[in-house]
């Protein structure tokens, strides 16, 4: 699987990342079998959150993950989410980060995000606590989570290390990244500026975007494939698929990874075989036509 030099920091990352919100309902044996069919498959990275599962994620992945299987792979987590509340201050970052890492028994994390901005933020106290965090050797590199341009330049301005990734809802179903580009200077509602021009400036200042719930529609309304609310689409969709012999999964997945943004997709999937049909779906280079035709299908009209 193709890789992606996340930030231009020289972690080189796959296109596809394990997303691994929901396996704190699986077995240890079933957690088991899906890293190491991720890896199988040319995945290298995989995402957690101190709030997943309240903790039993990371801890779960964390007791599967040998020493020498460390080295191979990129260990990312959040923090910042609290119950009804945001938290950047810098006892809880720190807090959390020494959660996450006993939970996942390791002694670094690779990227650190801070997961939903946080209102209250003061930018030096964050500053410093990455510093810290650095320094330490207890996190390699930094980014955010659902940050729009004018949140990132605030955290920047006053951090030494450089945000190198940015963690935005993006899928077919869910397109306002790209909607406002393309309706320009009209009068369509997808012409609204929802998020400040923010797929743009991650690609002017070398800012991974990773996308999440890339299979949803709305927030977390449901899945769009196979769903009676997205008929046109999900008949593109088979039709591309049944063209190029893969699923329906390998096809959004192409989809996505073909905008030139070098995008990477956060697989938040439990199942084996779904994974083997993303990690196919990143191998497909699907043509300018097709990729405008599942845009239009999912109901949305070009000028």
């Amino acid at each position: 699987m193709e890789k992606v030099n996340l930030g231009c920091s020289g972690i080189m990352a796959s296109r596809v990342v394990l997303g691994n919100m929901r396996i704190n309902a699986m077995s240890k044996k079933e957690v088991a079998e899906l890293i190491h069919t991720a890896i199988s498959s040319g995945i290298n990275m995989f995402d957690h959150a101190d709030i997943y599962g309240g903790g039993i994620c990371e801890e779960l992945y964390g007791g599967l993950i040998t020493p020498s299987l460390r080295e191979k792979v990129i260990i990312q987590t959040k923090c910042g989410i609290r119950k009804g509340y945001y938290d950047f201050s810098k006892e809880h970052i720190l807090e959390s980060v020494d959660g996450s890492l006993k939970r996942l028994q390791m002694e670094y994390i690779d990227i650190l995000l801070l997961h939903r901005p946080d209102a209250l933020m003061e930018p030096e106290e964050v500053a410093d606590t990455f510093n810290q965090l650095s320094n330490s050797g207890k996190v390699r590199a930094f980014g955010v989570s659902n940050f729009n341009p004018t949140q990132i330049e605030l955290l920047q301005r006053a951090c030494n290390q450089k945000i190198i990734v940015n963690q935005m809802q993006f899928g077919p179903a869910h397109t306002p990244m790209i909607d406002r580009g393309i309706n320009v200077n009209t009068m369509d509602a997808r012409a609204c500026d929802r998020d400040g021009g923010i797929l743009d400036y991650c690609q002017l200042h070398n800012i991974t975007m990773q996308t999440w719930s890339p299979f949803q529609y709305g927030a977390f309304e449901g899945l769009f494939i196979h769903s009676p609310k997205y008929e046109k689409l999900n008949e593109v969709i088979d039709r591309l698929a049944e063209q190029y012999g893969v699923t329906n999964s390998a096809i959004v997945t192409a989809w996505i990874l073909r905008h030139p943004a070098k995008m990477q997709m956060i697989a938040g999937t439990t199942s084996v075989n779904r994974i083997k049909e993303m990690a196919e779906g990143a191998e497909i280079t699907l043509t300018r036509p097709e990729w405008y035709e599942i845009y239009r299908a999912a109901g949305n009209p070009i000028p």
